[in-house]
Order: structure tokens, then C-alpha cells, then sequence
């Protein structure tokens, strides 16, 4: 029988040795092995015979059983407060480099005229942006 360290120590180093591992993940980052987009570009074959293999097995939705809403619900409260506002400041200028090229197409949409409160005329209005955004999204 093979030894090995029962579950609640490895657990308990793991929780206390790992985060002082930030540096070295920061230094991994800056100075990869190998090129991050060369390979997932070259791992396409892969990702895509992995997908195909986790929906035959309905892996997405065991894996949502099986966690269950109330961890998503302790996942996202414990950890994702604190991170939800460094993310968004840090994400602005991608937010703006990715959402400036709708944010145009929406200004040269031409709408038809508003009309009363819920006529279609204002449907219309709707449908416009969205056709507009949509050509948009679909052209690259």
C-alpha cells in the first residue's frame, strides 16, 4: 500500500503553502515556457475533440449537479465580491478597445421616429439596433 499524507493535511498545506506562491506565478506569467497563443492555436485538434468528448458524456450538466447552486452562491460571495471591482478597473481598457466598435455601430444606426408608449413604431426602434449589432458581431 502506498503511503501518503491523509486528506486533511494535504489539504491544510496545500491552503497555506500555495498562496505564497504568488510571485512565482507572476514571474511564470511574464516568462512562459512557451508561448501562450502559439499554443492553444496549436491545441485546437485537442480543445475540440475534448468538447465533443465531455458533451457525449454530459459532463456541463453533472458538473452543475453535482456543485449545485449553493456553491456557486459561497463561490461567488467569499470570492467573488472581493474580486469583482479590481477585475472591472483593471479589465477598462479592454472593455473599451472590445465595446467601441458597437458603441459606433449603435451612433450611426439611423432609427425610425418614436412613437406612443408601446405602439410598434418603437419596437421597430429596438429592432434596428439590434439587426445593426447583430451584422456587426457576425462580420467580425
Amino acid at each position: 500500500m502506498a503511503k501518503i499524507r491523509t486528506i486533511d493535511e494535504i489539504t491544510r498545506k496545500w491552503t497555506v503553502v500555495t498562496p505564497q506562491r504568488a510571485g512565482e506565478y507572476a514571474a511564470g506569467v511574464a516568462n512562459p515556457k512557451k508561448d501562450w497563443a502559439t499554443e492553444a492555436k496549436a491545441a485546437k485538434g485537442s480543445y475540440e475533440e475534448g468538447v465533443k468528448a465531455a458533451m457525449a458524456r454530459d459532463a456541463f450538466s453533472k458538473g452543475i449537479t453535482k456543485a449545485g447552486t449553493a456553491t456557486w452562491q459561497d463561490k461567488a460571495k467569499t470570492l467573488g465580491a472581493d474580486r469583482f471591482g479590481p477585475g472591472v478597473s483593471a479589465a477598462g481598457p479592454s472593455y473599451a478597445e472590445g465595446f467601441a466598435p458597437y458603441r459606433d455601430v449603435i451612433d450611426r444606426t439611423t432609427l425610425p421616429a418614436r412613437g406612443a408608449t408601446g405602439s410598434d413604431t418603437n419596437y421597430e426602434r429596438v429592432k434596428a439596433i439590434g439587426k445593426a449589432l447583430h451584422a456587426k458581431k457576425i462580420s467580425g
